[in-house]
């Protein structure tokens, strides 16, 4: 099967102009007409994962995040950038990533991945394109039942996998509207509070954006890499769906390139 097969199928669902206007999500490298023999799924392309899919004989990685994201002046393989692009050039591996479009559609976006992990229901696009849209940045939905704090916090760190979740002051004793923005969503607080979210899960908060919550919503800073992780899965369970003739393989190093000690 030729790689337009795989890409058209993929932009039916998250079509590449829904991308916002820094991202770089699309074909990366490799061309439209290529053969596709075996998929690696990943959430970053980096050399590791280039040496996995070579090891593994896939000649194409589904990423979410894109390898290069502007303009590469030379490719020495001095900047783990080019070392990738490099690796995945002499192995003919192509690399397609996936990513704000992705993150800016409600069915089968990242978003709602998510969500789903924590039983959310009544899902709507926390701050949509247009009016009442299915396309937008992050999601808001409501847990079944109104759950104490302590016990969802709980159930974030467990379901997310997470060594550790920022947060600031638990200032409701029960929640149940949950506000959520796969990787980083500080941009999303004011929308969040304006909606009557209890809770925002997002990553990446800076120190002063903690302030924001002004005693209105619990920030729940989960991780970037823990945030999206689950993108794996909801990639794999798409293309697994819809083309039988594959061998499909989830990439078994972690991108995470952060340590906690």
């Amino acid at each position: 099967m030729q790689l337009i097969e795989i890409t058209n199928y993929l932009e039916s669902i998250a079509p590449l102009h829904l991308q916002e206007s820094y991202d770089n999500s699309g074909l990366i490298t490799g061309q439209h007409s290529q053969e596709i023999n075996s998929i690696l799924f990943s959430l970053d392309a980096t050399e590791a994962i280039v040496e996995e899919a070579k090891q593994n004989h896939c000649n194409l990685i589904i990423c979410h995040h894109p390898i290069i994201f502007s303009g590469l002046k030379r490719i020495n393989g001095y900047h783990y950038v080019e070392r990738a692009i490099i690796a995945a050039i002499k192995a003919d591996i192509a690399i397609y990533a996936i990513h704000t479009n992705l993150d800016n559609v409600l069915q089968h976006g990242v978003n709602q991945k998510m969500a789903s992990k924590l039983d959310l229901i009544d899902l709507q696009i926390l701050r949509p394109k247009v009016q009442a849209s299915t396309i937008g940045a992050g999601i808001i939905g409501t847990l079944n039942n109104t759950t104490e704090t302590s016990f969802f916090l709980e159930k974030v760190k467990h379901t997310f996998q997470c060594k550790v979740v920022r947060h600031t002051s638990l200032l409701k004793q029960n929640v149940k509207r949950i506000a959520i923005c796969g990787g980083s969503g500080s941009f999303l607080i004011k929308d969040a509070i304006q909606a009557n979210a209890d809770v925002m899960i997002t990553s990446d908060l800076k120190y002063h954006e903690f302030f924001e919550a002004n005693e209105q919503i619990i920030l729940m800073d989960i991780g970037h890499f823990e945030s999206e992780q689950y993108t794996i899965e909801l990639l794999f369970d798409l293309i697994s769906q819809k083309f039988t003739n594959f061998a499909l393989r989830k990439a078994k190093s972690s991108t995470n390139p952060i340590n906690y000690y």
